[in-house]
């Protein structure tokens, strides 16, 4: 059995990346480009890198305003050690090891997530997946999920619809959780991972 998370919502009490753009970027683009979202007029990593070009701020500094304010799900980090899982995220290796390395499990989990070119001029993203997929036609998380063996599978949110549709059980919260009930998908609600490793 492979356990595979998502980061942002899901290890994360609070996406962190909403933190961010919370406080560092630009609201009105952040509303406009969530709506493209939600219309399916821009695809996530469109949406993304538009988000991430209005923050300007040094990349140290929101990383210390981050840590001070992100929280992770309780019981992650003893489900980390005990179970090394594969982190798959549509966040940002620069702000998630850093929490990581906080909750002292940076080398008991796999992460693969996008990366950052933080300019003065906006922050640039640098996707990790460019490839298209069959099932939901974006650059998804779907080909990253273990090919041998069963997956269990932890969302909250549209990056994580397509995975959990090919993974053998779902642990699901927040959007995620209503998309897949209106689809008649059986999931298992997500509360903390004290819970979570307890079901498996």
């Amino acid at each position: 059995m492979r356990l595979v998370l998502d980061w942002d919502g899901t290890v994360t009490e609070v996406d962190s990346l909403d933190l961010v753009l919370g406080e560092f970027g630009d609201p009105e683009i952040y509303e406009r480009v969530e709506a493209e979202l939600d219309a399916r007029t821009m695809t996530l990593n469109e949406v993304i890198a538009a988000e991430f070009a209005t923050v300007t701020a040094p990349l140290p500094g929101v990383v210390d305003w981050l840590l001070a304010r992100v929280r992770v799900r309780a019981g992650f980090a003893e489900l980390a050690r005990a179970r090394r899982p594969l982190i798959l995220s549509s966040g940002f290796h620069e702000l998630i090891e850093p929490v990581l390395e906080r909750e002292g499990v940076q080398g008991a989990v796999e992460l693969r997530a996008n990366r950052l070119d933080p300019q003065p001029s906006g922050w640039r993203t640098r996707f990790r997946v460019s490839e298209i997929c069959p099932h939901c036609g974006e650059a998804c998380k779907r080909a990253d999920l273990p090919t041998d063996g069963e997956v269990v599978y932890a969302g909250d949110g549209y990056s994580d619809f397509c995975a959990a549709l090919a993974a053998d059980r779902v642990f699901a919260t927040g959007s995620l959780a209503r998309r897949l009930a209106e689809q008649g998908v059986p999931f298992t609600p997500l509360t903390d991972f004290f819970e979570l490793a307890s079901e498996l």
